[in-house]
């Protein structure tokens, strides 16, 4: 017997004990406190016959208790010493034997296990001697205890004469009863203090609480009704494009050799890594994420993307494996010079309205069994000193819970790409969209307006109209999709065109400006509101006082505010609003809380603005309108204040514009610890400024000039924000720059966008480096696909080609000098394979249509083919022709009846992703030369045919996702004697020597 099981029968024998104390009846004499059990029934039963009865009864209910305290003990405190753990137990017993149980004080307890806790602890005197972890354990296993023999006792009949021959009858029966109502307690632990009986319910009611009140998304429009401008975030989510920081591994579009996938193939299952891939299946390649992005890039909206898809367990591709997993969306911007949230707290933004209900320890237990989808958004919203924290406290977490999912969201300026590089995060950045991703969120975005039904600026039947209207100036006017190039400048554009037709601003500070007088003042004029013609504010008066609510915040360094607080600072500027006859700060306020759209209560009792570019740019006109330039230029180093800076610097005035961007500069000159940062922010003010002095353009050359060629990653997108006029500065040829700056200067191009970037990038392209030229592929998407094809990319030797969207696939038959392609978009049709050049390599991961396999003899070359998605497939014996293909990877739902494959006998890799208990492995004898093998399961059932690996000589890896390894282990024939690497999940293995397989090496993960 163990040491647990030892101790948990001692415990299990002093509650029964107890028990019979109490049922025996009698005021207990200080020598019955130390009798056995077998002296305390002869004592107090009559009869031998009575007293072996009842004796054997005890000693069942002793073992009942046993069996539930012995895993208990094994589980709690598993690093205490044995000495330790036995000093608790006698405690115990101790506490036990000292306790009066009788049954005047059980009744006094009303028969609850908590009274009766506090009641024994608060006359018996504590164990001395314990420590702190001794200590916890021996309140825990008290309880336990305690428990334990409260529903002894209300199980057992009343205590009279006649009550012996009732017992005895039920000796057969009673031990059993005792145990199935002690197996009825909650199963208590460290991390389930009181139970998990009610985890599921609460889980299923947050869930619900999570889709309804995280599935909406502000539309930027004209609406009479607040509520009417939110729509569905699961109808408007369009997806974007991240990419990996460039310390991570990529596949490059060159004519050198790509690299041979190891044994767990996990390359190929995410064959869309690199530049420009979908976010989804960037994050589906991680489980640590700091994911980077302007402001306005969707960041926030993802996280809320994710919490409700994840809620509705209703991920798919990619994310598919996330299903399961319970959402927690924590806002740092409510932290903001507070305690970071502890694991109970984290729920309360989002739920706060249940949180009082929530069963103990439950955050807790969802983060320690890995099932917790960790949110957390807007590290940039926090101070330095506070961001600092922020690391300290996610260290803390994953060291607690290492197996949690974590997504970080922040823009790039407050957190560099190796910020949690310790923590093992990989670094994602969040593109702008190319033109082909702003179509789509231009369609989407007219879709979810649908939905809204009525109060449109036109019927809903003309929608369609407006929609190809947008889509037919973007495409004739570059320098608008090089402004609409994040969701929330995009949103704007839309809502712009559709309020005021062909009228579209020029620039961004037109658009901010556009969009604010529409929500703030003229959607309710435009239409009489009622509420809105009481007020005597007009347009002015408002963004008067929104600009000084923007202001204090942004120079408290904060994102909200209390409500009463913020109708006090309303109150002092109306005072000085002499035309005015409201001075009611707190009426004011609510009107502009209701009517302005900008401003929002995302908790009770406070406000902030709809979005922080809105505070951005309101607090930097009311800087421009204050004079208060030497307050931005003090802070020109701070992230924070990055955005607003550069939009004070469209507001200012010439002299305002001289002494910011003067400042700026000579900070630069004097502090060499800013001087690069200082001089990229003076750059990206020329976005907005209209025009400066000739002395001050001189110096700001100067600046550009010392930042060219970019070198670091994060330089492409500040120095793009200088515009069109930065192209002029850029080499005319990259054959004097490194391979990097080479690289970082085609980024540079691309971000920036337009005819002139093009015409540029078609010089570039007379760089034949290999990475120079993966850089400029990369490019496509950012370009008119026909266009770019033709100039750019139709002379380069690319080796490798990747299609981010359709409308490359029919671009790309006009190129011949590829022999890979990465195929990352829905692609329904495989006919156009057969006007594209011989292929070596392919990869298509999303296929949703019929795939005609017969399209693939015109690629009689082809050595690797990876084909997953929704489709289906037909003439699947044409692989059989591919004599050289040795790699295949399938992940069509037809993938799983592999007998109608027919595979190439010169077949070295195979990869099954959908495999279920109908796959059968028996075909697989036609591939002699099989050497990795990947089985990734739908379901985790074992497939058919196992024993066909046992006759196959060349197997040396296997590799099993989501397939129960405990069921090969336990075939009769396992492993095949060829085998020498095995690769699975962890899983509650079978008496087979634990993994002791001779002569292979095993990995569990």
């Amino acid at each position: 017997m163990s040491g647990a099981e030892t101790a948990a029968l001692r415990l299990g024998t002093t509650v029964a004990k107890a028990a019979a104390q109490m049922w025996l009846g009698g005021k207990r004499q200080e020598q019955e406190r130390r009798m056995d059990m077998a002296e305390l029934v002869r004592l107090r039963v009559q009869g031998l016959r009575f007293q072996r009865g009842v004796q054997r009864q005890f000693e069942e209910i002793a073992d009942a208790a046993c069996a539930r305290l012995a895993p208990f003990l094994e589980r709690e405190f598993p690093g205490l010493e044995e000495n330790s753990r036995q000093a608790v137990i006698d405690a115990v017993c101790d506490t036990f034997a000292a306790a009066d149980l009788s049954d005047e004080a059980f009744l006094a307890a009303d028969a609850q296990p908590a009274e009766v806790v506090r009641r024994v602890t608060g006359a018996v005197r504590p164990p001395v001697g314990l420590g702190e972890a001794e200590t916890r354990l021996y309140e825990r296993l008290f309880a336990e205890c305690v428990e334990y023999y409260v529903r002894v006792v209300q199980g057992l009949p009343v205590f009279e004469q006649r009550a012996l021959s009732e017992l005895l009858a039920r000796t057969t029966s009673l031990g059993a009863e005792i145990a199935r109502l002690l197996e009825r307690l909650p199963d208590r632990s460290l991390f389930a203090p009181e139970g998990t009986d009610r985890d599921g319910e609460f889980r299923r009611r947050y869930l619900g609480l999570v889709s309804t009140t995280l599935d909406e998304v502000e539309l930027f429009r004209h609406t009479s009704d607040r509520a009417a401008a939110q729509v569905r975030l699961s109808v408007a989510y369009v997806s974007l494009r991240a990419t990996k920081d460039e310390s991570e591994a990529r596949l490059k579009g060159t004519g050198r050799a790509l690299p041979l996938p190891r044994p767990d193939m996990g390359d190929w299952e995410n064959a869309g890594d690199g530049a420009g891939m979908r976010v989804e299946a960037a994050l589906g390649g991680a489980s640590r994420v700091l994911l980077r992005g302007e402001a306005g890039s969707g960041k926030t909206t993802l996280l809320r993307w994710l919490a409700v898809t994840a809620a509705r367990g209703a991920f798919t591709g990619e994310l598919a494996g996330w299903n399961g997993l319970t959402p927690v969306f924590v806002k740092l911007r409510e932290y903001s010079g507070r305690a970071l949230p502890r694991p109970e707290a984290m729920l309360d933004s989002v739920a706060g309205q249940i949180t009082g209900v929530m069963p103990k320890a439950w955050v807790e237990r969802q983060l320690a069994d890995g099932k917790a989808l960790l949110l957390i958004d807007g590290v940039d919203e926090l101070l330095d000193t506070e961001r600092r924290s922020v690391r300290e406290w996610l260290r803390g977490l994953l060291a607690a819970y290492g197996d949690v999912r974590v997504v970080v969201t922040s823009r790039p300026a407050a957190a560099r790409a190796d910020w949690l590089l310790r923590e093992e995060f990989t670094a994602l950045h969040l593109d702008r969209m190319a033109p082909p991703d702003l179509a789509a969120f231009v369609r989407q975005w007219h879709q979810a307006v649908r939905e809204l039904g009525e109060d449109l600026p036109c019927a809903v039947e003309e929608l369609p109209r407006y929609e190809q209207s947008l889509l037919t100036s973007l495409k004739d006017r570059p320098h608008l999709q090089s402004l609409a190039g994040t969701p929330l400048l995009a949103a704007m554009l839309c809502a712009m065109h559709l309020n005021r037709g062909s009228q579209l601003p020029r620039d961004r500070m037109e658009l901010y400006r556009n969009a604010l007088h529409a929500l703030v003042h003229e959607r309710d004029a435009d239409r009489n509101v009622p509420s809105a013609a009481d007020s005597r504010l007009s347009l002015g008066d408002k963004l008067v006082l929104l600009r000084d609510l923007a202001w204090r915040l942004s120079d408290n360094n904060r994102s909200e505010i209390g409500r009463e607080q913020a109708a006090v600072h309303v109150g002092k500027r109306l005072a000085g609003m002499r035309h005015l006859e409201e001075q009611d700060g707190g009426r004011v306020l609510e009107r502009l809380r209701h009517r302005s759209g900008v401003l929002r209560s995302p908790a009770e009792g406070r406000l902030d603005f709809v979005h922080r570019t809105f505070q951005e740019y309101l607090a930097a006109e009311e800087a421009a309108e204050e004079d208060r330039i030497g307050n931005l230029v003090e802070r020109a180093h701070l992230d924070i204040w990055r955005e607003t800076i550069i939009m004070a610097a469209g507001h200012a005035n010439r002299p305002q514009r001289q002494e910011l961007l003067g400042g700026i500069l000579d900070r630069a000159a004097s502090e060499p610890r800013y001087r690069r940062k200082l001089r990229l922010l003076a750059a990206a003010c020329q976005e907005t400024v209209p025009e400066v002095s000739e002395g001050l353009a001189e110096r700001l050359d100067a600046a550009v000039d010392a930042l060219l060629p970019p070198r670091r990653t994060t330089d492409p997108a500040g120095l793009a924000a200088v515009g069109t006029s930065l192209l002029r500065r850029l080499p005319r040829s990259l054959g004097e720059l490194t391979d990097k700056a080479a690289v970082l200067t085609v980024r540079t191009a691309a971000l920036i966008g337009g005819d002139e970037a093009l015409a540029l990038l078609e010089r570039y392209a007379e760089d034949r480096r290999a990475d120079v030229v993966d850089a400029l592929a990369d490019a496509w998407s950012y370009f008119d696909a026909e266009a770019y094809a033709e100039r750019v990319l139709a002379p380069l030797p690319l080796g490798a080609l990747r299609f981010s969207h359709p409308g490359q696939v029919r671009a790309a038959t006009r190129l011949r000098s590829f022999s890979s392609l990465f195929v990352s978009c829905a692609l329904e049709d495989l006919a156009v394979l057969a006007d594209m050049p011989p292929l070596t390599y392919l990869f298509i991961n999303k296929f949703n249509g019929t795939a005609d396999l017969s399209a693939l003899r015109a690629h009689s070359d082809l050595r690797l083919l990876y084909l997953t998605g929704s489709g289906k497939a037909v003439h699947a014996h044409t692989l059989r022709e591919l004599s050289r293909l040795q790699q295949l990877i399938l992940g069509l739902p037809w993938a799983t009846d592999i007998g109608g494959l027919r595979l190439p006998p010169r077949l070295s890799t195979l990869s099954l992703l959908n495999v279920d208990a109908a796959t059968d492995l028996t075909p697989l004898v036609e591939c002699p030369r099989l050497g990795t093998l990947q089985l990734s399961g739908v379901d985790g059932s074992l497939p058919r045919g196992v024993d066909t690996l046992y006759d196959m000589p060349d197997l040396k890896n296997l590799v099993l996702r989501r397939i129960d390894l405990a069921s090969w282990l336990t075939t009769a024939r396992f492993p095949p004697p060829s085998l020498r690497q095995l690769e699975g999940q962890s899983c509650v293995l079978p008496e087979r020597g634990a993994l002791d397989l001779p002569g292979v090496r095993v990995y569990l993960t």
